[in-house]
């Protein structure tokens, strides 16, 4: 599949399953979108990213903690430090279960142990030789579960939370790096952050698959 057939395939087979779709302007991807899996008001945001120079497409998805749930997590981290330590070990075995690859944003900020878990990340990419339609919506559907799993995780052991995205203390480093380096050369670059319910944001480099 070329990369114009496969820009074209994607978006078909979304929109045929009635998917809320975003295009985002990306200059370093031939197709970036934005998708909410499942359909409906109870929906995650999903960017599924075909890379410029890069036979694949990538699927990831962003989530960002609480802000209340955050402070509770820094509660566990002062009161009982093992108990903190064997909750953060099972969140890491439950991701790599889910068999997707992940990345975890712990605080660090205060300079202490890490901690609170601030944000998450869950992705998988699939090459052009293996895109259909069934394997593109299972991916959605196996990164849609491996979030969930987490996420109630989250709830179960801190509670709803407050209804605010807590900080990311990662996101700031990046930030700050990044307007550095477009003050010298004058480029920008357009990123994408969008708050679900419990959660979260959507922040896809597809760099990270070049």
């Amino acid at each position: 599949m070329s990369p114009e057939d496969v820009r074209t395939s994607v978006r078909d087979w979304l929109e045929s399953e009635r998917m809320e779709i975003r295009v985002q302007k990306d200059d370093r991807a031939d197709l970036h979108l934005l998708v909410k899996y499942p359909a409906g008001k109870s929906g995650h945001l999903f960017a599924v990213v075909l890379p410029k120079g890069r036979d694949l497409v990538a699927v990831s998805s962003m989530t960002r903690v609480d802000s209340g749930q955050q402070k509770s997590m820094q509660k566990m981290m002062e009161n009982d430090e093992d108990e903190w330590k064997s909750w953060t070990h099972e969140c890491r075995m439950q991701l790599i279960a889910s068999g997707a690859d992940w990345a975890v944003h712990m605080g660090h900020s205060s300079g202490k142990k890490p901690g609170p878990l601030q944000a998450f990340n869950v992705s998988e990419p699939i090459w052009f030789d293996g895109l259909t339609k069934n394997e593109l919506m299972h991916t959605l559907r196996r990164l849609w579960l491996a979030k969930l799993g987490v996420i109630h995780e989250i709830k179960y052991t801190f509670g709803p939370g407050t209804g605010s995205p807590g900080p990311v203390d990662d996101w700031k480093k990046q930030e700050g790096k990044k307007s550095g380096k477009q003050s010298k050369k004058q480029v920008t670059t357009e990123e994408v952050h969008v708050d679900e319910t419990m959660t979260f944001g959507s922040d896809f480099d597809p760099s990270d698959w070049v």
